[in-house]
């Protein structure tokens, strides 16, 4: 029987102060299932994704190791390729969203026990402006908080570091102006905050049911949370959020399989946690079941 090869791409700043045994012992698991490892630790940013688009194709998967950003990267690359490898994850960062969603475990050893049973999932892959996100494009209130956290931060106080930097956020609290067009629907207004996803949760703040999310059915859920007019308005709209009621109190929810937004103001936007710049045009396509992931 032919031997399968795999690369290991892990991000050797994520979760630093986590102990690396546990990643040991799944390289070892991993090994034993019969594969053949080589292992690549990134040395800046960027270098995950030229690794997996440079050498992802030599191998029958490609795992990464790191935080969501890592895993970004990675699928950055994969997606450049004819035909992409396998996908694995082995979550080291402090959040972890689409793991979550997933149901990827936090322990490495029980991660790479589920990519060694060689179960394959299909997924969709979002592109905002031709650049690829794999569960959450968002603009808007507690966005920054994904990329500015500190990651000595996010690597000693996990979850609770995004918590404190989107605290930085409220004094700025402010509505954004778009005009957005989905699946043929308009909306025009303002909004406090952004996110087209494929993940049942939001940058550690929100969550979506999953009998709602259905990661390769080529459709986003796209959650618009408008400017409350009163402090009424906002107090409902905080229930409705934290009671996952997203069919009311203003909100708006859909499902849908592409998005053009329009804006003159400065909106930055955060890509699988990762900075995006502003633009005053942006087009967001779901390239549906666009990897094969091992779960």
């Amino acid at each position: 029987m032919k031997s399968r090869k795999l690369l290991m791409i892990v991000n050797p700043r994520a979760g630093k102060n986590k102990s690396r045994s546990p990643l040991f012992n799944a390289a070892a698991a991993l090994s034993q299932a019969g594969y053949l490892l080589s292992i690549h630790l990134t040395s800046a940013p960027g270098d995950a994704a030229e690794t997996a688009w440079r050498e992802g194709g030599r191998y029958d998967a490609v795992v990464a190791v790191g935080g969501d950003g890592t895993l970004n990267e990675v699928v950055s690359g994969l997606v450049r390729l004819r035909r992409p490898p396998l996908l694995g994850y082995l979550p080291q960062g402090s959040t972890n969203d689409f793991a979550a969603s997933l149901h990827i475990s936090s322990d490495p050893v029980e991660a790479a026990a589920a990519i060694a049973r060689n179960v394959p999932r299909l997924l969709d892959v979002g592109f905002w402006n031709g650049r690829s996100f794999l569960y959450v494009a968002s603009f808007g209130a507690f966005t920054r908080t994904s990329y500015a956290a500190p990651q000595n931060a996010k690597n000693a106080l996990g979850h609770f570091a995004y918590i404190l930097e989107g605290m930085k956020d409220l004094s700025t609290l402010r509505p954004y102006r778009v005009r957005l067009t989905a699946d043929g629907e308009t909306l025009d207004g303002e909004y406090l905050f952004g996110a087209v996803c494929n993940s049942t949760s939001i940058g550690g703040l929100m969550k979506l049911d999953p009998e709602r999310v259905v990661l390769d059915d080529g459709l986003f859920e796209i959650l618009l949370v408008p400017s409350p007019k009163t402090a009424a308005d906002l107090q409902s709209l905080v229930h409705a959020l934290l009671n996952q009621q997203y069919d009311s109190q203003g909100l708006v929810f859909r499902h849908v399989s592409s998005i053009h937004l329009e804006t003159e103001e400065d909106l930055p936007w955060s890509l699988d946690g990762e900075y995006a710049p502003s633009a005053p045009a942006v087009d967001i396509e779901n390239h549906r079941q666009a990897l094969t992931m091992l779960l």
